[in-house]
């Protein structure tokens, strides 16, 4: 039977492919964004579908979202501040959205007859943890809060703890996926997304820059691969108050990433090592090393495999630019 669902920053990068497949399989959205990082260009496909409700507005505003949540049947929070370089420029208004938001969201779902909430919250979480791969259960291990990068982290744990608490205490079924550098077409290059920064820069034909030594490694995962995990979950009884994490299983260094893409563009750009003060001359930054997800728990609650390899991915990536840069 059709359902109708509440998906905040539904058009975000990973929010507009979860409003498809959603009306893909015939359920019915509202989709609630503000616009500052999503875009309705991300929604074109969908156009005047008569199962889309768009809602223009802040995820922070109480009115709206509970007016927003009137008549669904389960809310998917994604909206969120996100991106190194727009946590570092807006400091107070991102650490407000991240928190604030997913408050709103919790109160509301709850008020409105405990509806079911899937938060989507971050590898971030574990902060500096050397252990990989990281398991759910991991400790979190954070830096000092003079660097603000970690505001992120801390803001993403809080909503696992309020989503947790909201579980425990007032009965609100909660699902949480930790996502892991998710990638795939209308992720925007801007703030310090770095493989379609990588593919822009290649077909470009600019320095593809490398922050840092280019050994930090991480694990990419297709967006369509993120959505059907998260449709899993949130079909999943068993994994109802459950922190799962959601992400790639191929870990690469950020330098080989751009060896890659360079093969799978053809274009022989040079790679430009930046030292991270000036990626981030704002400060605040510092990286990890390795983030590196076990997802045994994802699978073995509802069977999720991922499809897309790194290169498949990689190479959909650069084609997505090379479409752009003819266009031009």
């Amino acid at each position: 039977m059709a359902k109708c669902y509440l998906v905040t920053g539904g058009s975000g990068f990973i929010g507009s492919h979860l409003v498809e497949a959603l009306i893909a399989r015939g359920d019915r959205v509202v989709a609630l964004d503000d616009g500052s990082t999503g875009t309705a260009a991300n929604l074109t496909e969908l156009t005047g579908h008569p199962a889309l409700t768009l809602v223009a507005g802040s995820v922070c505003d109480e009115l709206v979202v509970d007016e927003a949540m009137a008549g669904v049947d389960g809310v998917f929070h994604l909206a969120a501040a996100v991106g190194v370089t727009r946590i570092l420029e807006r400091k107070v208004a991102s650490i407000v959205t991240n928190l604030r938001g997913t408050e709103v969201v919790l109160r509301a779902a709850w008020a409105r007859g405990c509806l079911p909430v899937f938060i989507a919250s971050s590898s971030e979480v574990y902060g500096k943890l050397e252990k990989v791969p990281f398991r759910e259960e991991d400790d979190s291990v954070l830096g000092a809060t003079s660097l603000h990068r970690w505001s992120y982290a801390c803001a993403k744990a809080m909503d696992e703890y309020l989503a947790l608490a909201y579980h425990a205490e007032r009965g609100l079924p909660v699902f949480i996926g930790r996502f892991f550098n998710v990638t795939g077409p209308r992720q925007s290059p801007h703030y310090g997304m770095v493989l379609p920064r990588l593919c822009q820069a290649a077909r470009e034909g600019r320095p593809m820059e490398v922050y840092g030594d280019g050994r930090q490694t991480r694990c990419f995962l297709h967006v369509a691969d993120c959505v059907r995990a998260v449709l899993a979950l949130v079909d999943t009884p068993a994994a109802l108050g459950e922190v799962v994490n959601i992400g790639g299983r191929e870990e690469i260094a950020i330098a080989d990433l751009a060896d890659l893409v360079r093969a799978e563009t053809g274009v022989s750009a040079p790679v430009r090592y930046v030292p991270y003060a000036e990626a981030y001359p704002q400060g605040g930054f510092e990286d990890m090393r390795r983030r590196v997800p076990d997802t045994t728990k994802l699978t073995r609650l509802t069977g999720w495999q991922q499809t897309r390899d790194l290169r498949a991915i990689v190479r959909e990536c650069a084609a997505q630019f090379a479409r752009r840069t003819s266009a031009t």
